[in-house]
């Protein structure tokens, strides 16, 4: 966008539209006056709101999911705050499991709960739930709208904590798969020496 290349920005808008909400007041923005642009019900101080921003309505769900930017405010990422800080935790993790030799051993799945699902399940589903137009879920979960920060906090977790409960695993399986494939190879050459 910023290069006025609309036609590829509006197929990787589209292309990730099914992976995430790509809410404006919930994504990072590249070339413009601030990274994000929150819903002033975040409550954070000497940032322009999405409202202020844009002139959107920030209640207005599909005109922020639509929204993708300006010269002066930038441009939005395909991907909220949340997802991009779970893609990037992937990309450190992997970063880290080859440092390592490939031999950490895969995280236990209570540490998974605790450290990679509690955090984001409370943050997003709190939020979510917070803001569903109930009387009775008002009384027990006042509206409440994230910070950037909490996400992209949650989000990191989320992500480490699911590769390294994953990737070794996987490893594992690869590894078993090629020695498994090596032998039948090894066999099949043995066989067709003998013919």
């Amino acid at each position: 966008m910023k290069v006025g290349a609309t036609l590829p920005a509006n197929v990787i808008y589209t292309a990730y539209s099914p992976l995430c909400h790509e809410l404006g007041f919930r994504s990072f923005f590249l070339f413009g006056e601030q990274p994000y642009y929150p819903r002033a019900s975040a409550g954070i101080q000497d940032m322009k709101t999405y409202a202020e921003a844009t002139g959107e309505d920030e209640n207005d769900i599909l005109a922020a999911r639509s929204y993708k930017g300006n010269e002066q405010v930038g441009y939005k990422v395909a991907l909220c705050e949340r997802d991009v800080a779970i893609y990037a935790a992937f990309i450190v993790f992997g970063i880290f499991y080859s440092l390592t030799g490939r031999r950490l051993k895969p995280m236990h799945w209570i540490a998974w709960l605790a450290i990679g699902i509690f955090p984001v399940g409370v943050d997003g589903f709190s939020q979510l739930f917070s803001q569903i137009n109930l009387p009775f879920l008002a009384t027990i979960l006042p509206f409440r709208e994230s910070t950037p920060a909490l996400r992209v906090i949650t989000g990191f977790l989320f992500g480490f904590s699911t590769a390294w409960f994953g990737v070794p695993y996987m490893e594992e399986s690869m590894r078993d798969t090629h020695e498994l494939l090596v032998k039948k190879q090894v066999i099949i050459e043995s066989q067709q020496a003998k013919t």
